[in-house]
């Protein structure tokens, strides 16, 4: 039985800000635990290596959920290694709109509006457009914009026709416009996963312990106080106990975490012989997600797209190039182009954000190949979906699956969005700038014209975005799990900070905005530490015999 200052429970993009801003100060004594692997190898930091690690059970965790496919469940992927799904995801970097953090904050989260979390994410940033009032310059996430191709370039002024403002950067205040993509890779075409911008500097550090292949079944608590986890590494069970626990596991794993600790829905815990440390409702409720349905195009000239490069010789060239100069396909990130628009009339901010890459999938091949002839492919799903799932376990014993339910497309507002998203893609494809370029809409989703038959579309063929939010939702209401400092309710010594703890879903893809949260997160636990000690002192000295 081992004893440290923080524990941190899953090294994911909030767990490596964590760890490495609370191991600062040497007094702290830091565990970072991570059920996967080491993040080292060629694949973790070749950009396009994500192709394999999702792929590969050792470096990913495949969840199934309760949405069929077909005859198929639909598989949730979420990375598995140092890092976390930083370490295995498509790398696209979104702030996310400034009206998202002011809505946190009116749910009753004071701390947490835009002017609280903006200087977060410039210091988190090292981009190569430069410092402005926006971005930053000199910190450990590298960012670099996606290169133009001539395909790239039409798809922008085809944009412009319909009103698009045309941008070098997609995250500025006002999110609406189309543009190159950001990305955390680096100017030497590498992944900078949150591993390597906040670990890999600092694992030298005597008072952080990194441990990986260990899994977290449970808090332990005293009462209705924690003071650790229980372990296991291989066959072997250890305790590790800890003056402060942090879960930072995930949407998916840091509820399982808490309902196996007993604490979470009374009824469900009581129904699995969990005894109940505290009565949390929303525990493993409130989820969020992104989804989406892939159009494919046919293109007109083999040179726009790059489906021969990701197959047969291709492949080879392709590593090639990339082994010897860290360039070509495989140092490009998931998609070239975005764009954030608006669906519906009438609104202040954009509703939807679409993804565009120069090649597409063969989506009858029993594997990932691509076509062999020139294709591209589109995608969007409404920002702010508001429907809501859930993630639940089903067993005390934590090695049982989870129950995960999407309930998508489960509100009027989303199959709206979703259906005007398409249709705005269909619009955009057929502008005059693209007329030579591109083609005829691929099979699959060609014949949905009419509403229901795109929403059938997408319960047949769509998606998770793999942003997966808000089941340990903070707030100041009985169904919120963590309170405006991202404490446990209910509990002492028990936080929980990732992307679970967002009340509704941010405005794009949420890698970044969990590393920015997570550093004023760890400002936060660095304040009550100092405030707890001072009160103790004050305590002592007023004990003092005069």
């Amino acid at each position: 039985m081992s004893e440290y200052d923080y524990i941190i429970v899953g090294a994911g993009s909030a767990g490596c800000v964590l760890a490495n801003r609370l191991s600062e100060n040497t007094a702290h004594r830091v565990l970072l635990i991570e059920t996967g692997t080491a993040d080292d190898g060629l694949l973790f930091r070749m950009p396009k290596g994500f192709g394999k690690t999702l792929m590969n059970p050792k470096f990913a965790w495949h969840y199934v959920t309760t949405r069929m496919k077909g005859e198929t469940p639909e598989v949730w992927v979420r990375g598995k290694a140092l890092g976390g799904s930083s370490a295995v995801n498509g790398m696209v970097y979104v702030r996310g709109q400034p009206q998202d953090y002011d809505r946190i904050a009116e749910l009753g989260n004071f701390g947490w509006s835009w002017n609280d979390v903006a200087p977060y994410f410039k210091r988190l940033e090292n981009h190569a457009l430069g410092g402005d009032e926006l971005r930053g310059v000199d910190g450990p996430v590298d960012i670099t914009v996606a290169k133009p191709s001539k395909l790239g370039d039409a798809m922008i002024a085809a944009g412009r026709l319909l009103g698009l403002k045309a941008k070098n950067d997609l995250n500025r205040l006002d999110q609406e416009g189309i543009g190159y993509l950001s990305f955390n890779i680096n100017r030497h075409g590498e992944r900078v996963s949150a591993s390597r911008a906040f670990l890999h500097p600092i694992r030298n550090r005597t008072n952080l312990t990194i441990l990986t292949g260990t899994s977290v079944d449970r808090v332990v608590l005293e009462g209705k106080r924690a003071v650790g986890v229980l372990c296991r590494q291989g066959d072997r069970t250890v305790t590790f106990r800890a003056k402060e626990i942090i879960l930072s596991a995930g949407a998916l794993q840091s509820p399982k975490i808490l309902q196996l600790s007993g604490i979470g829905p009374a009824a469900h815990l009581e129904s699995l012989g969990i005894p109940v440390i505290q009565n949390s409702p929303g525990v493993g409720e409130n989820m969020r997600e992104h989804f989406l349905l892939m159009l494919q195009f046919n293109l007109k000239r083999l040179k726009d797209s790059q489906n021969l490069a990701f197959s047969g010789g291709g492949l080879l060239k392709s590593m090639l190039k990339y082994l010897m100069a860290r360039r070509g396909p495989l140092a490009e990130g998931s998609y070239q182009l975005g764009a954030f628009v608006k669906t519906l009339p009438g609104l202040d901010r954009p509703d939807a954000q679409l993804m565009f890459a120069p090649f597409s999938l063969d989506l009858d091949a029993s594997a990932i190949a691509m076509h062999k002839t020139p294709g591209m492919q589109f995608f969007a799903y409404p920002l702010r979906s508001d429907s809501q799932g859930s993630v639940r376990i089903q067993s005390k014993d934590p090695d049982q699956p989870l129950i995960i339910n999407p309930n998508y497309l489960a509100t009027a507002y989303d199959r709206q969005v979703s259906v005007a998203s398409v249709r705005y893609i269909r619009r955009l494809v057929t502008q005059r700038p693209l007329e030579n370029l591109v083609g005829k809409e691929m099979s699959y989703t060609a014949n949905a014209q009419s509403d229901e038959q795109i929403l059938d579309a997408y319960r047949r063929y769509g998606q998770s975005g793999y942003h997966a939010s808000g089941t340990c939702r903070m707030g100041v209401d009985d169904q919120a799990v963590v309170d405006p400092r991202l404490r446990v309710k209910g509990v002492e010594g028990l936080r929980v900070m990732d992307c679970s703890i967002y009340p509704e879903l941010l405005s794009g893809n949420t890698n970044g905005p969990t590393m920015a949260l997570a550093w004023r997160a760890a400002d936060l636990i660095l304040e009550d530490a100092l405030r707890s000690s001072s009160d103790s002192d004050k305590a002592e000295q007023k004990a003092l015999p005069v």
